[in-house]
C-alpha cells in the first residue's frame, strides 16, 4: 500500500496526463453503456465501438432490443466473440429493464448484479459513469498497473483489488481515477514492455523501485 502522498501524487499526474477521464466505449443512452460493456468482455472496446452503432440502428430502442430476432442479433455482434452468450443475456436484460425498471437501468449495485452477465466491474462502471457513484472499475489495466504502482499487494483477484483501492482512492475520484489507468495503460503502462522512461508516475512507482526495470531514478526527472 501506499502513502497518502503517494496516491495524491498519482491521481493528479494522472489528471495532468489525461484530463478527460471517459469511458471509452461510445453510448448516448444508459442501457447502451450497460450493454456494451458486456459486448466488451473479452473484447476490445475499438472493436465494440464499431458494431453498437449497426446494433443500435437495427434496433433504436429498448424495447427493439428485447424483441429482436435471436439469431440476427448473433450475427450483428459475432465478431465481439461469445455471440451466443451474449445475445442471450442483452434479450433478457432488455426484458427484464422494460418489465422490473420502467426501462430504466437500475442504480444500486444490489439490483445490477441480478441481470445477466453483469459482474462488479460492469456494475461499478455503470454506477459511476450514469450514477456518478464512486467505484472501482477493476478491469485488466486497473489491476495491471495499481499492482505496478504498488496501490495493491499485487493481486490478480479483481475483487480483492476493488477493496484494496476503495481504501486509498477518494470516492469523488475513483470513477475517473479507473478511466484514467485505462489511458494509461494503453499509451504508456503497456501489459508487455511497459514505456517506463515516459511514465510521469515512474518516480513513486514500485515497479521501478523494486529493480523491475533497468533504467535509474535520475532518468525520471
Amino acid at each position: 500500500m501506499k502513502s497518502k502522498e503517494d496516491v495524491t501524487f498519482f491521481i493528479e499526474e494522472l489528471k495532468a496526463a489525461y484530463p478527460e477521464a471517459i469511458c471509452s466505449l461510445d453510448y448516448k443512452k444508459d442501457y447502451e453503456l450497460l450493454f456494451a460493456t458486456r459486448l466488451a468482455a473479452q473484447c476490445t472496446d475499438e472493436r465494440v465501438n464499431k458494431v453498437t452503432p449497426v446494433l443500435y440502428g437495427r434496433y433504436p430502442t429498448l424495447r427493439a432490443i428485447a424483441e429482436a430476432d435471436g439469431g440476427d442479433l448473433e450475427e450483428i455482434i459475432r465478431s465481439c466473440g461469445f455471440y451466443r452468450i451474449k445475445a442471450r443475456d442483452i434479450l433478457k436484460t432488455a426484458g427484464i429493464l422494460l418489465a422490473e425498471y420502467g426501462g430504466r437501468v437500475p442504480g444500486t449495485m444490489e439490483e445490477l448484479l441480478k441481470l445477466p452477465g453483469v459482474g462488479r466491474k460492469t456494475a461499478n462502471l455503470i454506477l459511476g459513469d450514469v450514477f456518478g457513484k464512486p467505484g472501482i472499475v477493476a478491469d485488466t489495466h486497473c489491476i495491471r498497473i495499481s499492482g505496478r504502482l504498488g496501490l495493491t499487494d499485487g493481486t490478480k483477484d479483481p475483487y480483492k483489488v476493488e477493496l484494496q483501492l476503495d481504501q486509498q482512492i477518494p470516492a469523488a475520484e475513483q470513477s475517473d481515477f479507473c478511466h484514467r489507468l485505462v489511458l494509461h495503460g494503453r499509451a504508456v503502462c503497456l501489459a508487455r514492455g511497459p514505456r517506463c522512461q515516459s511514465c510521469t508516475l515512474a518516480l513513486r512507482c514500485d515497479f521501478i523501485n523494486r529493480g523491475e526495470e533497468k533504467w535509474t531514478h535520475h532518468r525520471f526527472y
